[in-house]
């Protein structure tokens, strides 16, 4: 049986393409897992407008990058050393010559 051919592409990923469903699912994944960041962490990128790869492969650099700051600020929250209560001496208390005591 002959051998066939097939060229390799020189270059897979165009910019202009527009997203596959597979793309989509990965969107609507990162979507999800935008949506547990605090606000301010947040892209607000609409994803129903991602419409071409360069535009899904610029949302999921967006999301990667603010899941990692995310992580970092977390981790450093974690990090910082607890506040330490300082031990109060323990005083008696006086006893006043009026005081009743009970018996």
């Amino acid at each position: 049986m002959p051998l066939i051919h097939v060229p390799r592409p020189e270059y897979a990923w165009n910019p202009n393409r527009p997203v596959n469903a597979l793309l989509q699912s990965q969107i609507s994944h990162l979507h999800d897992a935008e949506l547990k960041l605090p606000a301010r962490q947040q892209t607000d990128i609409y994803i129903n407008a991602i419409k071409t790869e360069a535009e899904a492969a610029d949302y999921v650099r967006q999301v990667t990058q603010a899941i990692h700051a995310a992580h970092q600020a977390a981790a450093a929250k974690r990090a910082k050393p607890a506040v330490t209560r300082t031990k109060k001496s323990k005083a008696k208390k006086k006893a006043t010559p009026n005081a009743r005591r009970k018996t």
